[in-house]
């Protein structure tokens, strides 16, 4: 949770790809939530001014408040700890909001929104295959309408648990590059003896 920077396990031989799954999984839960339900999660996908202020002040004193971590007692820990939980959270929040808008279709509609597309695709496809497949054209189209139909189920599912893994992924990225900066230039530099 400290990033590698700071962390004394081993980040370099040890892969965390499962994390980034859960985390993905964790997001899609919380906007299923909101979009079943019409209600907001612990308050998950509101981002305002205080939130999004919030989090530039703690995305910039991480490394502050980070690099005498293990010099600290229990309660700084603590504190240290729930200031991570807390900024992972306000990182959840932002991938939230920027998914909900994409669902347009409502909650009442989806049933019928759904069964026409199965029909339209079924359609589309049956016709085009009319023409070259002779008496097969029904059974070509619907193989091939439905090959399309759990194509286009699964290409979603895939990218519902990418996107939010990456935002995190850039989210990790961007605070570990200002991290090593602060160490590196400020850090090492006035307080040599860190941990």
């Amino acid at each position: 949770m400290l990033g590698k920077l700071w962390s004394d396990t081993d980040y370099e031989n040890r892969k965390h790809f499962w994390l980034f799954v859960i985390y993905g999984l964790l997001c899609n839960c919380i906007v299923l939530y909101t979009y079943i339900l019409g209600k907001r999660l612990l308050w998950c996908g509101e981002v305002g001014m205080p939130l999004f202020a919030t989090f530039i002040i703690l995305f910039v004193a991480s490394p502050f408040i980070n690099f005498r971590y293990y010099r600290m007692p229990l309660w700084g820990k603590i504190l240290v700890l729930a200031e991570k939980i807390f900024k992972s959270y306000l990182v959840l929040s932002y991938t939230v909001s920027l998914i909900l808008p994409k669902l347009t279709v409502n909650v009442g509609d989806l049933q019928s929104f759904v069964i026409d597309y199965l029909n339209k695709t079924l359609e589309q496809y049956t016709t085009k295959y009319a023409a070259s497949s002779g008496s097969f054209a029904t059974v070509t189209g619907v193989l091939a309408g439905g090959l399309h139909v759990v194509l286009t189920v699964l290409g979603i599912f895939v990218v519902a648990m990418i996107v939010p893994g990456l935002i995190y992924i850039v989210f990790r990225f961007c605070q570990f590059v200002w991290d090593w900066l602060i160490n590196t230039l400020i850090l090492k530099r006035f307080f040599p003896s860190k941990r």
